[in-house]
């Protein structure tokens, strides 16, 4: 019963209106901008290098490693699987394309998280709740995305990470499911109950190190194949267009498929990666903009990338035509979509390496993605409740997530991904409206960071400038919070 409606509820969310609501908005913010995914790239790799944290913000290089956190996650291993299970070898085009795309509208919301930021307890705290309120006016739509968000983040979709967890150590060492959720409550909690700056410490120094070890295995397999270069790009751009003979019959679900398995990598248009963007300790919000803009392709150019490529130049995959449920294509038998199509992908180099090395890693990325999705929820809860009794309602949240992580252990991986996706969706859709309205205060930030780079300049933000109201962290210009603190002694 409950898998039946969370199957229809997800069929009501991903409808193709969806899909081309994602593709439009992406398109339009990347005309307005003149495409600054492409201009900018220099910038962005200039800016994600400098910067400094402060008292009440982390640096530009933690936002970075925060949000990459989020984004690299069980959806860069398991879900580019299942994006290819389900819409075949050309899903991996169509996620190159949402990500190209979607640079564009993860500069738009995370500059207007940086704009709209404020400082609560001595941190930075915004996000799509606080740009919505004080960009748009609208208190009750700020609160429904609040609400919406802090399900998702904090019931819906620790799941995915958790079972993907339990999953791939019961498989590759043989340790039960129990166990290893016990496990992974403990250390989670441990930092989680240490603060943001504790997560950002946690996610700068684990993140690099994950992302570089499985890029190093993905380039190893990659280059003992490589005479399978053509043949394998040459069929994910024929499958993308459905001219492959074999999954030419299924080029509706390599768009869907793709779209939502990139999106779900990327999060551009989500609102979740505005959340450590606002955290960020920057004299322009345009700065952090253009380094979340650039974070999505480090995230799928580099490690989603790595995953389809070693799947396959291996061959090691099945597909499955989703409305008939008839296999297309099986090359792994009583192998369920996911990361053992990543795992035996490796075995094929390594054998009896891959499943303990996907293992490790997958616990690695999904542990941290758990870190940023536990910021994201408390930051809402922050937005929601600014009373004595936070610190109460915070300590709930930690129990209730803990417990939705623990629980994700258990339940089957189907029913915890259609769940995830149900998460995803409603914040897509309430998020893309909110940042088409809001698109302006982000197109200004955009130019007057441009002019002020011509002149040579290093960029500050003046809101009251161009007649911004409400960015009350920048309506005199720009000034680091400890120097605040210090003029005031």
């Amino acid at each position: 019963m409950i898998e039946k409606l969370v199957e229809t509820v997800n069929g009501w969310l991903w409808s193709p209106f969806l899909i081309a609501f994602i593709v439009c908005c992406g398109l339009y913010f990347s005309i307005r901008t003149r495409f600054l995914q492409i201009r900018h790239v220099k910038e962005m790799i200039r800016l994600v290098t400098t910067g400094k944290g402060s008292d009440a913000g982390v640096s530009s290089f933690q936002a970075l490693t925060m949000s990459l956190s989020g984004r690299i996650g069980v959806g860069n291993v398991a879900g580019t699987a299942t994006g290819i299970a389900y819409g075949g070898p050309g899903a991996v085009f169509w996620m190159w394309v949402i990500t190209f795309i979607g640079a564009a509208t993860a500069y738009v919301e995370s500059t207007l998280a940086q704009i709209y930021k404020e400082e609560q307890d001595g941190q930075y705290r915004g996000g799509p709740a606080f740009y919505i309120e004080k960009g748009l006016g609208w208190k009750w739509f700020a609160v429904v995305i609040a609400g919406a968000i802090i399900l998702s983040m904090a019931v819906l979709m620790p799941g995915i990470q958790a079972n993907s967890i339990a999953d791939s150590f019961s498989n590759a060492f043989g340790i039960p499911k129990l166990v290893t959720g016990i496990f992974v409550i403990a250390v989670l909690g441990f930092t989680i109950f240490g603060g943001v700056k504790r997560i950002a410490k946690t996610a700068e120094i684990v993140v690099p190190f994950m992302a570089v070890g499985y890029l190093l295995v993905a380039i190893a397999i990659i280059a003992a194949n490589i005479e399978k270069v053509p043949d394998v790009f040459g069929l994910i751009f024929k499958s993308a267009f459905g001219a492959d003979q074999v999954f030419g019959g299924i080029l509706g679900s390599a768009v869907m498929w793709g779209v939502k398995r990139g999106l779900y990598a990327n999060e551009a248009g989500q609102g979740t990666g505005a959340h450590p963007a606002a955290a960020a300790e920057v004299s322009h919000p345009a700065k952090q903009g253009l380094v979340q803009a650039f974070s999505i392709y480090l995230d799928v150019f580099l490690v989603v990338t790595a995953t389809a490529l070693m799947i396959l130049f291996t061959n090691q995959y099945n597909v499955i035509n989703e409305k008939t449920k008839e296999p297309i294509v099986v090359n792994l038998e009583g192998v369920e979509p996911g990361a053992g199509y990543t795992q035996a992908a490796v075995d094929t180099l390594f054998p009896g390496f891959g499943s303990a090395f996907i293992a490790i890693a997958l616990f690695f990325f999904a542990f941290t993605t758990m870190y940023a999705y536990y910021y994201i929820a408390e930051t809402n809860l922050a937005y929601l409740v600014r009373s004595e009794k936070r610190g109460t309602a915070f300590f709930a949240l930690k129990v209730i997530f803990l417990a939705a992580t623990f629980y994700g252990t258990v339940k089957t991986a189907t029913t915890a991904w259609a769940m995830g996706d149900i998460g995803l969706g409603i914040m897509v859709w309430l998020n893309l409206i909110a940042i088409l309205l809001l698109f302006k205060p982000a197109y200004i930030a955009l130019k007057d960071y441009e002019e002020q780079l011509k002149q040579g300049k290093d960029p500050e933000f003046n809101a009251s400038k161009y007649g911004i109201k409400n960015a009350t962290f920048w309506e005199n210009g720009y000034t680091r919070v400890d120097e605040k603190k210090e003029q005031a002694l």
